[in-house]
């Protein structure tokens, strides 16, 4: 089971950041403060996953700066940045560099926590299309060389007939590799099984 997620805020005003984390504590989120980028970044490699909120404006390393290193270190978590309205360009930019959205401060509670939970969402869906995808390529590993030609031929919307003779066997082995591969790979029908292929040959 996935565990609950965590919001990372980042933000080097002290109150600012505290009473932004107050917030998401109080609407009943996880929440993880850091007074820098570079107090973040040391968590990075232990991290628990959620979503991150950071300031643009920060000395040391700013919040454009550390969406480099996150990209460089391939965090996929989805990324919120706040900003002055003279930062507005920066943040703009850093949309086009992936990052899930910008408030402009002065922002209301309803406006961060929305963008919050919207990114939450999105990291939940993309999660467990990750399990699923990961569980889907562990059950391709359990088939035989065998299945896995005939699992080729059904993806392809090939009859038993045509498998059989594209491997030179009869149709009546064919049906026997049709069900050990539906039984191993836990497909209820031939449009499932061809669904959980495809999401597992989807490049990364």
């Amino acid at each position: 089971m996935a565990s609950e997620p965590v919001v990372h805020v980042i933000d080097d005003d002290d109150a600012a950041r505290q009473s932004l984390e107050f917030l998401i504590d109080c609407a009943g989120l996880k929440v993880r403060a850091y007074a820098s980028a570079i107090d973040f970044l040391t968590t990075v490699p232990d991290m628990e996953h959620g979503c991150i909120v950071t300031d643009v404006r920060m000395p040391e390393m700013s919040g454009i700066e550390l969406l480099g290193r996150l990209k460089a270190l391939d965090v996929r978590d989805p990324i919120i940045v706040i900003t002055g309205h003279a930062d507005v360009p920066m943040a703009i930019q850093a949309m086009k560099e992936g990052v899930a959205d910008f408030i402009e401060k002065p922002f209301s509670d309803d406006a961060i926590l929305g963008a919050i939970r919207a990114a939450l969402a999105r990291h939940s869906d993309r999660t467990q299309a990750n399990e699923e995808r990961a569980l889907v390529k562990e059950r391709l590993e359990s088939l035989s060389p065998r299945e896995c030609e005939v699992l080729d031929g059904l993806v392809e919307g090939h009859a038993n007939k045509i498998i059989a003779f594209d491997l030179d066997i009869s149709a009546r082995t064919v049906e026997v590799y049709r069900a050990n591969v539906m039984a191993k790979m836990h497909a209820r029908s031939l449009s499932e099984l061809v669904r959980m292929v495809t999401i597992a040959r989807l490049p990364d």
